[in-house]
Order: C-alpha cells, then sequence, then structure tokens
C-alpha cells in the first residue's frame, strides 16, 4: 500500500527557518555554524525546491515555520537485505553467530521463499523505508541458485515498477563467486542486466580467488555491470579479501563503480597492511560502505564473554585516503540481526556513535546521503538544490544532540513538497508467513 498524502499544500509554499546540514548544499551562499549547520527559508513550488537562501527575520506567505528544526534530503540506503527481512519469528538465530545465520538462512530460503513470501516481506520492508524518509534503497537478492534468482528477481521488478514514484530501488545478485561460472553464471549475469542491476555476492569460490574475481569482472564489464561485494566480513586479520579485489580492479582494468561492504578485518591489521591495502582501494576507485548496527551485532561472538571490538572497519582512514565511504543499515529483523527498521537516522545515530564521529558532522552527513546517491548513479538524491525534487525529511531536533539524542518519531516526510502519510506498517502483517507473537 502506497503512502497517501496527508494534505493539499498549495504549489508554492516556503520552509521558514530550518536547519540544514551545509556539506548536502549546493548553489547557496550559507554560512556553517559549527556543527556544519545553516539556518535557511526553502521555497518549494510545483514540487520542486524552488529558492534555498539564509532566513529571513520575516516569515513568507504561505510558510510554515520550523523554529530552526533541521531538514535533509531524503535517506540513501545503499545496502539492506529485502530478500530476507522479517523472517526472525520462523527464524531466529540460536547463538548469534554469522555462520549460524548464514545455515539459517539457507534453509529459510529452501522452505519458504516463494514468489508471494518474498514479495510480500519485500514490500513490508520497502513501506518501512519510505515511511522513515529513505528516497532511494539497493538491496542484495539471494541468487545462490538460478531458480531462486528467478524468483526473486522477478519480484525485485514488480516492487521497482509499483514503488517508481516514491523511491529508487536498485538491486545486487547475491551469489557466491563459483555461482558465476557455466551457463548458470551467464544466465544469472544477464537476469541481473535485464532488471538494469549490479553484479555481486561474496567472496567464495572452490578454486583460486584472483582467476574467480577475473572472471566475474569480465562478464560484468561486457554487459556494461557496476559490482558490489560483500568482502571481509570477519574478525580474520588475514583476510585480505579487500585488497584482492581492487587488485582485480586494476588488473582488468574493469570500467564500472565497485562497492565493497563491511571490510571488517581491515581495522584488525597491522599498520603496514593497511596502508598498503589502503592505497590500492584508492587507486582502484572503490568506494566502501560499512553496515555499524549489524557488524557491532555479528562480529567478536562466540568467545562467551564480553566482546572486545565493534567489528567496524577504518572508516576515517578509509575516508582520509580519498575513497568514498557510505553507511547503511544492511539486515532487518533476520538471522543476521534481530533488529532494525530500514530508517536512515538510526543508521546515521548509531553510525556517529560506534565510531566516534561527533566531533566531525559536517564530513559524515554524507554517509547515509550524497556519498552513496553518487555511488549508486542518482544524480537527484542525497543533495539539496534548486531545481531538485523537494523529496524532504523535516526533524524537530536543532542542533545534532537534539536530533540524536531521541528516535526522532514524530519527523514529516515531504515527496515533492506534500507530506505523506509516515505510519509504519504493522508487524501483524506477516503473522501468517512468520507465525504470531504467542
Amino acid at each position: 500500500m502506497m503512502p497517501s498524502h496527508l494534505s493539499a499544500r498549495p504549489d508554492q509554499h516556503w520552509l521558514h527557518r530550518a536547519r540544514v546540514p551545509v556539506s548536502l548544499t549546493e548553489g547557496a551562499e550559507l554560512e556553517a555554524d559549527a556543527e556544519g549547520l545553516a539556518l535557511v527559508d526553502i521555497e518549494i513550488r510545483n514540487g520542486l525546491i524552488a529558492t534555498l537562501q539564509p532566513a529571513a527575520a520575516e516569515p513568507p506567505a504561505n510558510a510554515d515555520h520550523l523554529d530552526g528544526g533541521q531538514v535533509w534530503p531524503l535517506f540513501v540506503d545503499m545496502h539492506t537485505h529485502l530478500d530476507k527481512g522479517h523472517i526472525w519469528g520462523r527464524a531466529p538465530n540460536a547463538d548469534g553467530s554469522h555462520g549460524t545465520a548464514a545455515r539459517t538462512v539457507a534453509a529459510d530460503r529452501r522452505a519458504h521463499w516463494r514468489f508471494e513470501d518474498v514479495a510480500r516481506r519485500f514490500d513490508f520492508g520497502v513501506r518501512c523505508a519510505v515511511a522513515h524518509g529513505t528516497g532511494a534503497l539497493r538491496t542484495h537478492l539471494d541468487s545462490y541458485e538460478i531458480a531462486q534468482a528467478e524468483t526473486s528477481w522477478a519480484v525485485f521488478g514488480e516492487q521497482r515498477r509499483q514503488w517508481a514514484d516514491h523511491i529508487d530501488l536498485q538491486a545486487v545478485a547475491m551469489a557466491r563467486l563459483d555461482a558465476y561460472q557455466g551457463a548458470d553464471g551467464a544466465r544469472l549475469l544477464d537476469l541481473v542486466a535485464e532488471h538494469g542491476g549490479v553484479a555481486g555476492g561474496i567472496l567464495k569460490s572452490e578454486g583460486p580467488l584472483a582467476p574467480a574475481l577475473d572472471h566475474l569482472l569480465q562478464g560484468a564489464a561486457e554487459r556494461g555491470l557496476d559490482l558490489d561485494l560483500h568482502v571481509d566480513e570477519t574478525h580474520d586479520p588475514n583476510a585480505q579479501g579487500l585488497r584482492a579485489v581492487a587488485e582485480a580492479v586494476l588488473r582488468n582494468r574493469f570500467p564500472g563503480t565497485v562497492t565493497c561492504g563491511h571490510c571488517c578485518s581491515l581495522a584488525r591489521q597491522s599498520d603496514d597492511d593497511i596502508a598498503l591495502t589502503l592505497a590500492r582501494v584508492k587507486a582502484a576507485g572503490l568506494a566502501v560502505v560499512t553496515l555499524p548496527m549489524v557488524n557491532l551485532y555479528l562480529q567478536d561472538r562466540g568467545t562467551g564473554g564480553t566482546p572486545h571490538w565493534r567489528g567496524l572497519t577504518l572508516v576515517k582512514e578509509l575516508r582520509a585516503a580519498g575513497v568514498p565511504v557510505a553507511a547503511a543499515s544492511d539486515n532487518c529483523r533476520d538471522p543476521f540481526f534481530a533488529f532494525g527498521d530500514h530508517d536512515g537516522l538510526e543508521v546515521f545515530r548509531e553510525f556517529v556513535r560506534i565510531a566516534q564521529l561527533d566531533p566531525d558532522w559536517a564530513g559524515w552527513f554524507g554517509a547515509v546521503t550524497r556519498t552513496p546517491a553518487a555511488i549508486m548513479g542518482l544524480a537527484r538524491r542525497g543533495r539539496l538544490a534548486v531545481g531538485l525534487p523537494a523529496d524532504l525529511v523535516l526533524f524537530r531536533g536543532r542542533s545534532m544532540s537534539e536530533l540524536l539524542a531521541r528516535p526522532q518519531t514524530d519527523r514529516r516526510v515531504l515527496h515533492r513538497g506534500r507530506d505523506i502519510d509516515t505510519a509504519l506498517p504493522d508487524y501483524r502483517e506477516l503473522d501468517d508467513l512468520i507465525g504470531a507473537v504467542s
């Protein structure tokens, strides 16, 4: 069910005294405060941002007075798993480990992932994202078996058509490198291309890694596909998948955009190894997406004691090296993560806390907005500028402390300048699929 517009606002109106992250604006002469914010007036005309200027002392006609509340562009969540989402009730993770999560999902996929099951849970996740203020979302789709891939990509195609007016959806094939071999591998790449998707998966192969990566890069290049891989999602300091991807991209002169997700092991390596990998990643033009909530949940388990590290990759060092760094929500209420709600503000809030980013707000506003939008090739997302759609999230929080101290459940979401219904879907909708809570 698509969100409805709550009110018929005039085609021209203003948001008066809104506080915006200056690093997310373009074309406006704004003076940032110590937190990287500026007080502005935003004129909305025919669904577009028509004016973005320093706030006037008096409100213009047809103005909403925001009293300094923050206004952001819609979030861009570039790493999710909508096909897995919301199965926790029927497929919980008994020990919280990554290995158990993978086995539990595989069993659930074989038992339940028919078209209706995937479609209803996928749609539920999209509705959560839209209600929270997400304007673009990339989901990985389990494509380990070609028959399942056919089903899940068909679901994606239908959902993308249904939601085209509300959110930009992209999909990535989630498979082992082996899955791209032979006739089934060629069919999988063709399927991805048919849906305008992205090739990807996990760095696992029966044979040597380098030839398998070369094969995937060559097949993707032939079809004009970008690449998005799960890399080094482990605490093992000897895991060097990130460097291997960078070297493969350089070796093959791959022309597309390559994104590496997780990259947890980088934070466990020696300074020399880190320096070499960062240089390779920069030279190859890779982008990195960190999944702070899920890696905090999964990494450093198994000892029975208190975890010693956060599972986060070296986000500050990567950015300092000139590598684009985004943050995303990843799994939601499935065996890899028991929680989550596809809320971009929650991702940003936890990212700031876990990575201790608060001394440098302005440098990280883009991690859930303009940076992932650029990686995904979405020119009209993640920024505030004249001529862009007035797709906005309005918060009561004024300072960064106010914004992140509370979940901002009273936020407003504007689609083409008009408020949408931000009521979240009820979990009870999925009881017949997942099982009711007794």
